[in-house]
């Protein structure tokens, strides 16, 4: 096993000297487009077939067969709306070098300019893999940084979820929120073992205490002005279901039961990158569910944090109870907003899908302001209803809270009644995700990707007032 925590090495933009212009030409734009062009193009175009169909490349060469110009697709408006990234398809097929964008109508250039800087994330930590070699100029108008940032961010979540559980357990967690730390001036404060009893975080230590490597709540906090966001991200590193053990099936995508935590520290680098003017405060509860003589049980009844007792019906349902006790932490500061992220149930999967990050909350500002940023950010999210009168599923009578409502109904949305339960009074929100790609996509490699982050960033100067 190695401790080794890889730092993500994702190329920013490029200097503008000598890049290949790629022009961007919609379908019903085409005949237009070349009747202005010298009779070279215009005839290349004509001869190669060039249609401009989405995600269609042609490379016009100049008089001595070097690259003059790149012709990029861009179909028609109905077939971009069935998805993103589209110019990202065209940077992953061109040639190593220095491009720029032309064309490119300027609402769409701040969303394809960040999956073009996508198409060079590759997982390479245990063989090498194909990354894309084209570079990118910053298009005229967009925020450079901003773009890099989260680009960056993004990148850092999915090395984390990438990495499988030998070597991104809880101490390999913690190593990179102290790397993420280092980075950009916050502080990290662990309480791990047999402490977390002592102070109180029992359901965490309960979930974790069967494992080789010892649980922890991982305490992260940067700035000193501005409102205060908390941050709950989902480390569970590994989960074989404890004693309500997973089939293999259900068990070989499980190095991704910390995605949560992956994308709330991809969100909080680029929070701390761009230097937004609030106090970040990022919990996350790290453990294994593993299987033990001191593995808990089901019928167990266990004290929170809160105060609330809960009954364990099913040791599969271990996320919501180590997000509980960090939830409950978190209320105790009062912070302006709550957010949880985490892969918490299959319901949400079957409802909405593997591409949707589903979300709740009460506050209809803070809906209309995420799905408003969902949309510029390329970052699709869906909300789902903190329903009140599911509020008695989850009381089993014998305890305060149930952790597994038997019958299998509504799973996401009583998983999400339950954790609001433990934000108290707190302003909160609720992100039920996936985050992993199950097959490629334009920027989006199979494998882990950050869901909801992008959306939330866009947001967060509405909500907190920024």
């Amino acid at each position: 096993m190695t401790s080794e925590t890889p730092a993500p090495s994702l190329a920013g933009f490029a200097t503008a000297e000598n890049a290949v212009p790629v022009q961007v030409i919609e379908a019903g734009d085409l005949d237009d487009w070349l009747a202005a062009q010298p009779g070279r193009v215009a005839q290349w175009a004509k001869a190669a077939g060039f249609s401009a169909r989405l995600g269609e490349v042609l490379l016009v060469p100049d008089a001595d067969g070097g690259l003059d110009l790149v012709l990029a697709g861009y179909g028609e408006a109905k077939a971009r709306a069935r998805g993103r990234f589209h110019l990202a398809t065209v940077a992953a097929g061109l040639p190593e070098g220095v491009y720029r964008l032309d064309g490119l109508a300027a609402e769409r250039r701040a969303e394809e300019a960040l999956g073009w800087l996508l198409t060079g994330y590759a997982f390479d930590r245990y063989a090498s893999q194909k990354r894309g070699q084209a570079r990118l100029v910053a298009p005229e108008g967009v925020d450079a940084a901003r773009i890099e940032a989260m680009a960056a961010g993004e990148a850092l979540t999915r090395d984390l979820i990438n990495t499988p559980a030998e070597d991104m357990g809880p101490a390999e967690l913690e190593a990179a929120c102290r790397d993420l730390a280092a980075a950009h001036g916050a502080a990290v404060e662990v309480t791990a073992g047999e402490e977390l009893l002592a102070q109180n975080f029992p359901l965490i230590h309960t979930v974790g205490r069967a494992a080789a490597a010892a649980p922890r709540l991982i305490d992260m906090r940067w700035g000193e002005e501005g409102p205060l966001l908390c941050l709950v991200g989902k480390g569970v590193c590994f989960d074989t279901g404890g004693l309500n053990l997973k089939p293999g099936a259900s068990m070989g995508l499980m190095k991704k039961d910390m995605g949560g935590a992956a994308t709330v520290l991809g969100l909080a680098q680029m929070i701390m990158a761009l230097g937004l003017p609030l106090r970040l405060r990022v919990l996350i509860p790290a453990v294994e569910n593993a299987v033990a003589g001191n593995a808990f049980r089901p019928g167990d009844i266990y004290r929170s944090r809160k105060g609330l007792t809960v009954e364990i019906n099913n040791t599969d349902a271990e996320g919501r109870l180590v997000l509980a006790d960090a939830l409950a932490y978190g209320a105790e500061e009062a912070p302006d907003l709550m957010v949880s992220m985490a892969t918490l149930t299959g319901a949400a999967r079957v409802a909405v899908g593997p591409d949707l990050a589903p979300y709740y909350t009460d506050d209809e500002g803070d809906a209309q302001a995420l799905m408003a940023a969902a949309g510029r950010m390329a970052d699709p999210v869906w909300r789902l209803p903190f329903h009140q009168p599911y509020e008695a599923m989850i009381e089993p009578g014998i305890a305060d809270l149930d952790n597994a409502p038997k019958g299998g109904f509504a799973g996401s949305i009583t998983a999400a009644l339950f954790l609001r339960r433990f934000a108290g009074e707190t302003r909160y929100m609720h992100f039920d995700i996936y985050g992993w790609s199950p097959s490629a996509a334009p920027a989006r490699p199979k494998g882990g990707v950050g869901m909801g982050a992008r959306a939330l960033l866009g947001a967060l100067p509405e909500m907190l007032g920024l």
